[in-house]
Order: structure tokens, then sequence, then C-alpha cells
């Protein structure tokens, strides 16, 4: 059974950037394994501060954060210089490229970046 078919299991979202590579795998994968999710493009929609702050509350602001992208990399060096959870929020709003990708929210999870073995434990379990 599939995490959309599960009666109890409300409808995934996929959070990221379409025309990422990454997001283009977790697409891939999700297709393949019957599992039906709701897409925001933060690029295109934004983001808010108070939606981080949850995602924040619920993982970790270091976790969200996407310090190997180009985005980080264009950042000034000030803007990178002694980040805290308020500041790297911020920066994230102004900026979503900076958010790891894809994030899925399960209403119960939330899973960061693309692990084919994790979604396969996290949504083909058996005993769900």
């Amino acid at each position: 059974m599939t995490a959309d078919q599960h009666p109890s299991r409300r409808r995934l979202r996929i959070f990221g950037i379409r025309n990422c590579d990454t997001m283009k795998k977790a697409f891939a994968w999700l297709a393949d394994h019957g599992i039906a999710c709701d897409f925001v493009d933060y690029r295109k929609a934004g983001i808010s501060v108070d939606q981080l702050a949850d995602w924040s509350r619920r993982a970790s602001w270091e976790l969200l954060l996407n310090k190997r992208g180009t985005t980080w990399r264009r950042l000034a060096d000030d803007e990178r210089a002694d980040l805290d959870e308020a500041r790297a929020l911020m920066l994230m709003a102004a900026h979503p490229g900076l958010i790891k990708r894809p994030l899925i929210d399960t209403g119960d999870a939330l899973l960061i970046g693309f692990d084919p073995e994790h979604y396969a434990s996290r949504f083909l379990a058996t005993d769900r």
C-alpha cells in the first residue's frame, strides 16, 4: 500500500525548485513507487519565515540550509558570517535556493534531501 492510499495518511507535500536535478530524481522515485504528492515551488511561490521556523522546530535550521549550492556561494561574506537561526531563516526566505531540496512534509515528519533508501523505509514499509 502506498502512502497516498493509506486511509489515515494525508497527501504528501514536496517543496523545492522544479528544475533542480535532485528534485527530478525525487519526483521520479515517488512516481515509480506510485506515491502522489503536491508540489510547492518555493522559488516561484516564495516561502515565509513562519514556515521556515516551523521546519526549523521540526528538524533544524542547519539541516535546512544548503551551503553547497551556487546561491550560498553568491552571498556576500558578511551575509554568510556569524549565522544563527534567525539570520539563517531570513536568508532562506529571501533566497529560497538556500533551502535543501527536496523537502517532503509527511505531516508528522520532514524528509530533507533525496535518499532512496530513506524514502523506501519511510514510504514502502509494510507495517505502517
